[in-house]
């Protein structure tokens, strides 16, 4: 191990009292590694906290790296309220990961390359201008799991497309396989209206009644393009459909989850 020269970590930890930061990184790894020339990490650090817990900020843990002047770090944190958990997230750059799990609307950019699976969760609701963020961060993205029950705040064809960027058309050429199952449904609209957001040949996983709500029960003009291209739709919850469904998802093997 002393002579290790390259290094990448990538775990999550349950912590009793405080974050894992930069300083542990140098007590507990570094110190005890002069050789090391190449290191990378993503960490996710969790922490019971109540009501009256102060967390640190996220210039509390970035300041824990100032001496780290090889290494370009970044780092989040988040509260639920609802988990009464906190949680942070260091990670470098550029990543060499392919998996980035819960991302919430504090994820402070960037660009990986090799990341092909995510997920998106939060206590807050996830804006169209978010999507963008995440949209730009991870051009080859493959598989998006979304999770948020809270509706969307900005409604973002409030305006013309040249008047609001945010309303421009999210673009994902890669992604083969969405899911959209335990989510309010402004997220559902989001994905499958044809102006917010475009894939191809996709499998969908999402809950039944959501989809008939948001395609006004399968004859909606504006996600019926988006659902001509998932090539596999996983239903959730009631298995007693429609019998527009099957025309509605024309290109779709369809099955019960």
């Amino acid at each position: 191990m002393y002579h290790l020269e390259e290094l990448s970590l990538c775990f999550t930890v349950h912590e009793e009292k405080t974050f894992l930061d930069g300083n542990n990184l140098k007590k507990d790894i570094l110190r005890h590694l002069s050789r090391l020339n190449r290191f990378s990490f993503s960490i996710s650090s969790f922490i019971f906290a109540s009501y009256q817990t102060t967390l640190p900020s996220p210039e509390d843990i970035q300041r824990t790296f100032d001496d780290f002047s090889n290494l370009q770090v970044h780092s989040c944190v988040d509260y639920f309220p609802k988990a009464r958990l906190g949680r942070c997230l260091i990670y470098s750059c550029p990543s060499l990961l392919r998996y980035y799990d819960i991302i919430t609307n504090h994820f402070p950019g960037g660009l990986f390359i090799n990341v092909r699976k995510i997920s998106l969760v939060d206590e807050h609701p996830f804006e169209h201008e978010f999507f963008h963020v995440i949209q730009k961060s991870f051009p080859f993205l493959q598989r998006l799991s979304v999770q948020n029950d809270h509706p969307q705040k900005c409604k973002p064809f409030s305006k013309s497309i040249d008047e609001n960027e945010n309303s421009s058309v999210i673009d994902y050429p890669y992604l083969n396989e969405l899911f959209i199952v335990k989510v309010h449904d402004d997220y559902v609209e989001q994905f499958l209206v044809h102006s917010k957001t475009s894939f191809q040949n996709s499998i969908l996983h999402i809950n039944y009644e959501s989809l008939q709500r948001i395609t006004h029960n399968f004859t909606r003009d504006d996600t019926r393009i988006n659902c001509t291209r998932i090539n596999q739709l996983v239903l959730y919850g009631e298995k007693n459909h429609s019998d527009c469904l099957q025309e509605y998802f024309p290109s779709a093997k369809i099955s019960y989850y």
